[in-house]
């Protein structure tokens, strides 16, 4: 399980404005579609389907082809986690693309849930409060062997303290938002990596004006030697279209 997230150089996901704050360049958001498209499902929390309005989807044809070509639907399962079950609709994370789409409530917004949807998505319950290691579970039973996180800072504050996730891909982008009242990566929490406990970094990447740390979270995800590449340097983890992952630009 991946954690995928862009960040300006203090550690800011957005600014405190009602405007769209721009992270990643088009390099990087191409990057972003080859990860997903390797991925099985991409979760993101209720927050960020509201306040982002993510599609969530493959956005190039020759990925969704070749997902396709490999017996897979053309974009991963969406998934979202929430409490209250305050989900729209509307929103484009039901209503763009044919990927199927898994909703993960507590057990007392099951019913209010399900009606609200009204058959956009599969609603399951996962215990009085969302519990992660049973929402893990579930979408290992339906198949997923590769998940991608993508936020809300809440949400990866869980995956992350909770020492679920196997590796992260942190891009940061060159500039500073210095304002406390926006969110920040991860947000708050207690984690299993410290002074006394590092990350392994795996890749050290610049893309055009953006930079991308990989660290290694777990023993699955085996960091190997640090590679640290150029702009025009072929990463070993590049891969052909389609074979291969913030908040990025606010996602699409």
């Amino acid at each position: 399980m991946l954690v995928s997230c862009a960040m300006s150089i203090d550690g800011y996901i957005d600014d405190a404005s009602d405007q769209r704050l721009l992270l990643s360049n088009e390099a990087d958001l191409d990057r972003i579609d080859d990860v997903r498209a390797g991925c099985d499902a991409i979760l993101v929390g209720a927050g960020t389907v509201r306040v982002d309005d993510p599609r969530l989807v493959i956005r190039s044809a020759e990925r969704r082809a070749a997902r396709v070509a490999r017996g897979l639907p053309p974009s991963p399962t969406k998934v979202t986690v929430t409490g209250t079950g305050d989900l729209d609709p509307a929103a484009r994370f039901f209503a763009v693309g044919d990927a199927d789409r898994i909703v993960y409530c507590a057990t007392s917004a099951l019913e209010k849930t399900r009606h609200r949807l009204d058959g956009l998505a599969t609603v399951a319950a996962v215990g009085d409060q969302v519990d992660l290691c049973r929402v893990l579970a579930d979408l290992a039973a339906r198949g997923v062997r590769r998940l991608m996180v993508e936020g809300g800072a809440r949400v990866h504050a869980q995956f992350l303290g909770g020492g679920l996730a196997d590796e992260l891909h942190l891009v940061v982008a060159p500039f500073f938002v210095g304002d406390r009242r926006a969110p920040r990566f991860p947000g708050d929490g207690r984690f299993p990596w410290h002074s006394g406990s590092r990350a392994a970094v795996a890749e050290v990447r610049q893309i055009g004006d953006v930079v991308l740390l990989r660290y290694a979270l777990s023993e699955r995800c085996g960091p190997g030697t640090a590679q640290v590449l150029s702009p025009g340097s072929a990463s070993p983890g590049d891969r052909p279209a389609g074979t291969g992952g913030p908040r990025a630009a606010r996602r699409r």
